[in-house]
């Protein structure tokens, strides 16, 4: 079968379906990727048929990153200013990129795609990649405008409900613009797309852990939970860093991934200074941002590297700190290693909240991300036997679920057994139902 996949974001968006394109082609599918035109060169080095959909945008781009992640403002500005005025153009574009295909697999925010596969009467499987996308009433999320919210999460589902419908009445404006397309093309007014309308009558796969998010009752009764999605490229350690490896005790990990990088403030610097404290060694992810290489000599077994694959560098930390994107954090939680989480916005805070939860974590917010607190949140990690137990039997579980194979089976059983016809029945009452309940 060809398959269409869709993705918008950082890489830490496109690499799970990357990987989900690697597992249908193992099966025998033709999968094509449908990103933003920067990913162009890395998609097509794979071998994939690429098509352009999204804003054109660069993740390097310091000033427009430190606007998308504001905690407060990024969603207002990542929605209203980014993509809600192209979704016309995506959704033309991406009306041509289905020809010929047998089905569609859409990320959570290319709001044009559920469009294209419902007027063409295409199967259309939907995915999240975190447990916030869901926005249980039975499992709260953590939002990042309002983190200081948490705790009332302790008042039950009541809460939760009031939470959810508060939040769709306010974001509702932001979607203004897919109602209309939706209106221009004769097609019916559909759900929130934020909310129930983003999830495919017909499968919604949850490509993460258990482990970070079990079902709910609550969700749309056909989301199928599949275990995180990894994509390893064909990148291998650098002597360098390999050798600083072999020369002495595990290092703690410092990353900011792959968006959060280009806007990191103070993070190296502050970094470095518990990193002087604690005595320890250390490995700096810079991102190959020079504003990212603290000026000064280093302290003694600290080394700053550009990039490194995080499958092969985590296993080998004593630690790790990072800003608890979805990806990150899966490669965090498959290493079975103690880990400080510095969340900055969107799912990311939620995120935090969990691994938290699980007991294999400690977090702290970027404002107060300073040497002395990093240290001491450290120093505690590194003391506690019990993180590092829990951590390896959550690392056991992570291993053990087979996302991608899981995810491209089903993917490809619900579009083999679809009658054309169905995709365009959007309705999900019963999951509004529940929410509004």
């Amino acid at each position: 079968m060809r398959i269409l996949i869709t993705s918008w974001g950082s890489y830490g968006d496109v690499y799970p379906y990357v990987g989900l394109g690697l597992a249908l082609r193992e099966r025998g599918d033709r999968p094509v990727i449908a990103t933003a035109e920067f990913y162009r060169p890395f998609i097509e080095s794979l071998g994939f048929e690429f098509h352009p959909v999204g804003p054109m945008i660069d993740p390097n781009d310091r000033e427009l990153i430190a606007r998308v992640l504001d905690p407060v403002r990024g969603h207002d500005v990542l929605l209203k200013g980014i993509l809600m005025p192209a979704l016309r153009s995506d959704h033309a574009a991406l009306d041509r990129a289905v020809q010929d295909v047998d089905g569609m697999v859409t990320h959570p925010i290319t709001f044009a795609a559920p469009i294209v596969a419902q007027a063409r009467g295409l199967p259309w499987v939907s995915t999240v990649l975190a447990p916030m996308s869901f926005f249980s009433p039975t499992d709260i999320p953590v939002l990042a405008p309002a983190p200081f919210l948490a705790p009332l999460g302790r008042l039950g589902p009541w809460y939760g409900h009031l939470m959810a419908r508060f939040a769709r009445h306010h974001t509702r404006a932001w979607m203004k613009p897919v109602f209309d397309l939706r209106r221009d093309l004769g097609l019916p007014p559909g759900e929130h797309p934020l909310f129930e309308g983003q999830f495919s009558p017909m499968l919604t796969l949850a490509l993460f852990s258990r482990v970070l998010g079990e079902p709910q009752p609550d969700w749309p009764p056909n989301v199928r939970v599949t275990g995180f999605i990894f994509y390893n490229g064909p990148d291998g350690l650098s002597p360098e860093l390999e050798a600083f490896l072999d020369a002495g005790p595990p290092p703690i990990v410092f990353t900011l991934g792959t968006s959060a990088v280009a806007a990191a403030g103070r993070f190296y610097e502050e970094s470095i200074a518990a990193v002087r404290r604690l005595g320890v060694r250390a490995v700096l992810l810079t991102g190959g941002f020079e504003q990212n290489r603290p000026s000064g000599a280093l302290p003694p077994g600290v080394m700053l590297v550009d990039r490194a694959p995080h499958q092969l560098l985590f296993p080998r930390a004593a630690a790790i700190v990072y800003q608890g994107g979805a990806g990150t954090l899966a490669q965090a939680l498959r290493a079975g290693k103690p880990m400080l989480v510095v969340p900055h916005a969107h799912d990311q805070p939620d995120n935090a909240a969990r691994v938290v939860r699980l007991g294999v974590a400690r977090s702290v917010l970027p404002r107060q991300y300073r040497g002395a607190r990093v240290a001491k949140e450290l120093e505690r990690l590194l003391a506690d036997t019990t993180v590092s137990s829990r951590a390896a039997e959550a690392a056991g579980v992570v291993r053990s679920e087979g996302g991608s194979g899981a995810a491209a089976a089903a993917i490809q059983h619900a579009c083999a057994t679809f009658v054309r016809g169905n995709a365009n029945d959007s309705r999900h009452v019963s999951h509004k139902e529940r929410l509004d309940a």
